[in-house]
């Protein structure tokens, strides 16, 4: 008898094969049976008219300091997600010196967004080193896998010290140490080591995280380091618009190494077509058998504004900066006093960055978030749009429309990947095999973004509610999350629903499946605020054959573990 059958769901098994209908039976938190009919078992989940697919492996989170307090990593787990890998962009919490641990709250803050106040209040520090870091993470309770990587900012500080801060060039002894220390790291079980050259990473202010100028004697010395140890991903977030000029040394160390080299791969509005280069360059490596990837968005990254977000119009308007210490029930009704709302419209206002101000008057692209978001809208939905219908100022209308729900009613801005106006490009790169789906940001920018719900829009949008340009397969879609992602990491035990695989499972109401918009929380340590976004039609989740999810409900299961890279045992 087994533990557990899934019983008559359409079987989408992540290998891309046409879906076919039959049992999934599970023991002892293994596969067994992938299709037929299955025999007895001790519980049985009646799938009927419903997907199984593979759990979810979501490569790009930023989960390094909640996984120390939170064994859901919601709102991930929401969305389905079973494998989370963390430590992206070249920040994270480990090494470091106990001196050191307030500075690297501050820069993941500034880089990720994610409220200083939260770190401190949450992480409970009993580590130093990184595989130090592992073993704290392997001891907490958590309900779904997780995996982390060694960053740049944190590695470069704890052997360079102020140097390093301060950009300064790394010596040959200071590159040794730091290999030496990304060496040990990779025997204990990290899956790669990652790295920022974006100048869009900050934190207080206008600083730059450490190793965002290393030279390619310190970062390739690094990259070749994985080479030695025989695994791991070398994971890099770009400066998009100079992208091009980074490719052939990033060839080059795939090509040494023979282990994947990933980079954020997003349209820009400087350079909106510099992605078909680039999508030419990953496809002639790829052709040569370099292991070469283009970490891609499913959907636009998206900017969010309204009264309770980190950005909006108006902040830089010292009527509402006055306003800013009110709770927020009374900060709404003094909005909607005329004399509030004339004195931010036209009143003073200081010194913004002129990006932000490039951005916040970009009317066009800025849209009405719906109860069901529309993440590819048309022009005629903007706040242009909605203004000259109205013959009103643009920002009377932001302003007003901000005010709904209470004020709570959110505004779309897609920042990247929406220069063309709809998702052409998108649509492209994820036909590309050496693409990988990427840049959810589980865990991060807890202000103003909230892309975590994208493994749920690849289905809703791209298989199904599309209007805008042609659909892709649900079969494709499925695979692009699960055996594409977990096979880049070297996750062979998992991404199929075959035999012998691991019993990591989404069943899903695909017909009920649905995006809720985007809201505002305040569960964080410390009463921190995040975006979370809802979905509908997740039937049950499973980690190793437990559920872990069932109807939108936590079950309190917690099989997950922590993923250890092939040279620290067994995953």
């Amino acid at each position: 008898m087994y533990d557990l059958v899934i019983r008559g769901g359409t079987l989408v098994d992540g290998s891309g094969a046409p879906a076919r209908t039959g049992d999934l039976a599970i023991q002892d938190g293994i596969i067994q049976q992938a299709g037929g009919s299955a025999g007895p078992a001790r519980r049985v989940i009646d799938a009927s008219g419903c997907l199984v697919t593979p759990g979810w492996v979501d490569i790009h989170t930023h989960y390094d300091g909640q996984a120390t307090w939170d064994p859901y990593l919601t709102p991930s787990t929401w969305h389905g997600v079973t494998t989370a890998i963390m430590g992206n962009c070249g920040v994270g919490f480990a090494p470091v010196r106990p001196q050191d641990r307030d500075w690297l709250i501050r820069v993941m803050e500034g880089v990720e967004d994610i409220p200083g106040a939260v770190l401190s209040e949450g992480i409970q520090w009993d580590w130093e080193s990184f595989p130090q870091y592992l073993d704290a993470l392997a001891r907490r309770p958590k309900a779904l896998d997780i995996g982390a990587q060694v960053p740049h900012s944190a590695l470069r500080t704890y052997v360079m010290g102020e140097r390093g801060v301060h950009h300064d060039e790394a010596t040959p002894e200071d590159i040794q140490q730091m290999c030496a220390l990304l060496g040990e790291a990779m025997r204990a079980g990290a899956l790669g080591f990652s790295t920022s050259r974006t100048f869009l990473h900050k934190y207080e202010g206008r600083k730059y995280p450490p190793g965002t100028f290393a030279t390619l004697a310190e970062i390739g010395a690094l990259g070749e380091t994985l080479g030695a140890a025989g695994h791991g991903v070398f994971q890099m977030t770009s400066n998009h618009v100079s992208m091009d000029g980074e490719i052939p040394w990033l060839r080059k160390l795939a090509r040494h190494n023979r282990l994947p080299v990933l980079f954020n791969l997003q349209q820009t509005d400087p350079e909106p077509d510099l992605w078909q280069t680039l999508l030419a360059a990953l496809e002639d490596a790829r052709a040569q058998d370099i292991p070469l990837f283009g970490g891609i968005c499913g959907r636009p990254l998206g900017l969010l504004f309204s009264w309770e977000t980190s950005l909006h119009p108006f902040i830089q308007s010292v009527a509402y900066q006055r306003l800013q210490g009110l709770p927020f029930a009374q900060r709404i009704a003094a909005l909607r006093q005329p004399d509030t709302r004339h004195a931010i419209l036209h009143g003073e206002r200081t010194l913004a960055d002129k990006n932000l101000e490039r951005m916040f008057s970009q009317f066009s692209r800025i849209y009405p978030m719906e109860a069901r978001p529309d993440y590819e809208p048309a022009e005629d939905k903007s706040v242009a749009s909605l203004a000259r219908q109205s013959g009103r100022d643009p920002l009377e209308v932001i302003y007003d429309l901000m005010l709904e729900q209470d004020g709570k009613a959110i505004l779309y801005y897609p920042s990247f990947n929406y220069s063309y106006g709809e998702l052409s490009q998108i649509h492209a790169m994820l036909q590309t095999p050496s693409t990988v789906n990427s840049l959810a940001d589980g865990g991060a920018h807890c202000g103003y973004i909230c892309d975590v719900s994208m493994p749920t829009f690849m289905l809703t949008h791209w298989t199904r509610d599309r209007r805008r340009g042609p659909r892709l397969s649900v079969e494709a879609m499925v695979r692009r999350q699960t055996l594409e992602t977990a096979r880049l990491y070297g996750l062979h035990d998992r991404g199929l629903l075959q035999p012998g695989k691991k019993a990591d499972i989404n069943v899903i109401d695909y017909a009920r499946l649905n995006l809720h918009a985007p809201r505002m929380v305040y569960d964080l340590p410390a009463g921190g605020r995040r975006l979370v976004q809802d979905a509908d039609g997740y039937v049950a989740t499973l980690v190793a054959g437990m559920p872990i999810f069932e109807h939108g409900q936590a079950t309190g299961e917690l099989p997950g573990r922590l993923l250890r890279g092939a040279a620290g045992g067994a995953r």
